[in-house]
């Protein structure tokens, strides 16, 4: 066995990780039963969904977002161009770089995989104020930015 680094797991909030492990799961549970049953899954719903959010956002913009690699991209997307999901089109000054559009079909597929997640959402905000809700918003985001403390705290323990 290698050998674990040593951690003070009274620092640890297992607390609040597990209420985002189980909030996620929930959250993503039922576009995953949408998408199951045209034979897709949560890789084809991050792309529907910003594709639909952003239309004409490049190949490029995507894969940052998504912070994944071409490779991994591509039979996703591929998968939902031959579908008639989503819409790839030459750049207007660039024709090398690919621009995305979602079809009819893609924006109604993103709409319908979001409104369970927005009903779930609306009844977790149920009864916030709006400075409440701002407040699940700035979390939210503040758990989005990337985590000095993770490095700092791992290369002290070697």
């Amino acid at each position: 066995m290698p050998e674990m680094p040593v951690v003070d797991d009274k620092t640890i909030d297992f607390e609040t990780i597990e209420l985002l492990f189980f909030a996620y799961r929930d959250f993503v549970s039922d576009p995953d039963a949408i998408l199951a049953k045209i034979g897709y899954g949560r890789a084809h719903h991050r792309v529907v969904y910003f594709v639909s959010r952003r239309p004409g956002m490049t190949v490029a913009d995507l894969l940052a977002i998504l912070q994944i690699t071409k490779q991994s991209l591509a039979r996703v997307l591929k998968e939902l161009i031959d579908s008639g999901y989503i819409r790839q089109m030459a750049g207007p000054a660039d024709r090398r770089q690919r621009r995305l559009y979602p079809t009819l079909a893609g924006r109604e597929l993103a709409l319908a995989l979001s409104e369970p997640q927005s009903r779930r959402l609306e009844g977790a905000l149920e009864g916030f104020t709006p400075e409440m809700r701002q407040t699940v918003r700035r979390f939210l985001e503040g758990m989005s930015k990337p985590c000095d403390t993770l490095t700092t705290s791992t290369a002290g323990a070697e």
